[in-house]
């Protein structure tokens, strides 16, 4: 009688727990995202002009080979195109890599826009030539177009207009370009070397990785500025499983093959890295509360509550959103014997990894090592880098990116966002603290789904927002 008591005593709080959560909804405010671009045809196609000679320019880059010269020939592209920054600034240019120099008022917070020049291969069938730079349909298509040459048309031509309106910047602006960020090269560093000789240290560093994104997560409608504020760590890591070979009509048990696929399964179906909700991802929830639909607003704005069963299912609503919240790791590559009938004397797997602050890079790959080792599996970590440190949300420098988000984009909600993948901006931690990550360009659907993928796009409307985003943020930093 005792444990039935306890029991409808558990569940009558947990009624009244759910109830106190569908008022406190209720009483939510809800709210809609309202900004779509404004109209501005004219101006919209002067800049979707200039976007597109540097689309048909192919800029792909090849790890670890030369390409300086093609760079070079990139360059001579943006001197045609924006002639009073390349007079009036001073050019940096190391190995393809550029940085401008802006001499503003004072030099107490340097500004550093900053997007890449190089793209990833154009592979497959495409409805428009991926380096034709075609404006059709309001779109500007070609690889590049949103990834990201669209952000170093929008910064570029931002300077170039307030130059010709005679504009001295408050504090002084640099515009950092790599042309090696698609493999994770050296570019960047060069030029993080070369302000650290010059004594420099951003006050703030804004790059690509969020954006304006339509409909950002299920239940959530609208354009929403999503600003990046770290970036996961990244490991590339090789499993090997070695046996004696031998013919495949008498197969042993354990061979190297099952046993890599043992190994996947572990990891594909145990949960071996560590669930948690970063306080950015929690203030990203209860920021689009108010934007959702009533299930997820239920969900978000009563975090409280729901935390360990969001924990639990997030990963199944959306990859993108699970991968917020742990370590992820993604078999991508593997190889065994050449021949249906020999078993492999050895076979490896390649994989990819995404370390989150709770669980960095040395506890994830001690992780790995411990299953590696369980399957009797070697494991050699190829390239690794551990997380970002994340920037300060109630900080000066990030509210300065909101209030200039609410200025360009009026009706557009801003909210914190964690970067899955990884950006140039990283290299920039040893000098900087505030590291936002932010393209001012809508990525709607088609834009999402081409990124990196087949028929590239950007939207020419959402041009025009770009250009005075980094005009305002410029403005802004006093």
């Amino acid at each position: 009688m005792a444990v039935l008591w306890v029991i409808l005593a558990l569940l009558g709080l947990l009624v009244l727990l759910l109830l106190v959560a569908v008022v406190r909804t209720l009483l939510l405010p809800s709210k809609k995202s309202t900004y779509i671009p404004k109209p501005d045809p004219e101006r919209a196609m002067e800049l979707a002009k200039k976007l597109s000679r540097m689309v048909r320019y192919d800029t792909v880059s090849v790890p670890d080979t030369d390409q300086r010269e093609k760079f070079l020939g990139f360059h001579q592209i943006l001197e045609e195109l924006f002639p009073l920054v390349h007079a009036r600034l001073e050019k940096t240019e190391i190995d393809g890599n550029l940085l401008f120099f802006w001499k503003g008022k004072s030099s107490d917070k340097p500004l550093v826009l900053m997007s890449h020049q190089d793209v990833v291969p154009a592979e497959g069938t495409w409805q428009h030539g991926p380096f034709s730079g075609d404006i059709e349909n309001g779109l500007i298509w070609g690889r590049g177009t949103s990834d990201t040459k669209c952000s170093v048309m929008a910064f570029f031509q931002a300077v170039e207009e307030l130059l010709a309106a005679g504009y001295v910047p408050e504090n002084d602006v640099y515009l950092s370009s790599s042309c090696t960020e698609e493999w994770s090269g050296d570019g960047c560093p060069k030029l993080v070397n070369e302000l650290k000789r010059r004594g420099v240290r951003p006050w703030l560093v804004c790059d690509e990785g969020g954006g304006v994104i339509t409909d950002p997560m299920g239940g959530v409608k609208g354009n929403f500025a999503m600003l990046g504020v770290f970036e996961k760590g990244r490991a590339n890591v090789r499993f090997t499983a070695k046996s004696g070979g031998g013919h495949a009509s008498a197969p042993p048990a354990h061979s190297p093959i099952a046993r890599l696929s043992a190994f996947v399964n572990e990891v594909e179906t145990k949960r071996v890295f560590r669930r948690k909700l970063p306080k950015e991802v929690a203030a990203m929830f209860e920021t689009l509360a108010p934007y959702a639909s009533f299930p997820m607003k239920l969900i978000f704005s009563n975090l409280w509550l729901f935390r360990p069963i969001l924990l639990q299912v997030l990963p199944a609503i959306s990859s993108q959103a699970g991968a917020m919240i742990r370590t992820t790791a993604a078999f991508t590559m593997q190889s065994g014997s050449d021949a249906f009938n020999v078993l492999p004397q050895e076979a490896t797997l390649g994989a990819n990894l995404r370390f989150i602050p709770h669980q960095g890079m040395e506890e994830s790959l001690r992780i790995l090592q411990k299953l590696a080792d369980k399957h009797k599996l070697t494991m050699d970590v190829v390239i690794a880098n551990d997380y970002t440190q994340p920037v300060d949300i109630h900080g000066e420098a990030f509210q300065t990116v909101q209030r200039t988000v609410e200025r360009t984009f009026p009706g557009c909600p801003s909210s914190p966002y964690v970067m899955t993948g990884a950006t140039d901006s990283r290299f920039y931690q040893d000098i900087c603290e505030n590291i936002v990550r932010f393209a001012p360009v809508v990525y709607g659907p088609m834009q999402m789904k081409g990124m990196h993928g087949i028929d590239e796009t950007i939207g020419i409307s959402c041009l025009p927002g770009a250009v005075d985003f980094y005009k305002n943020l410029i403005d802004a930093v006093r």
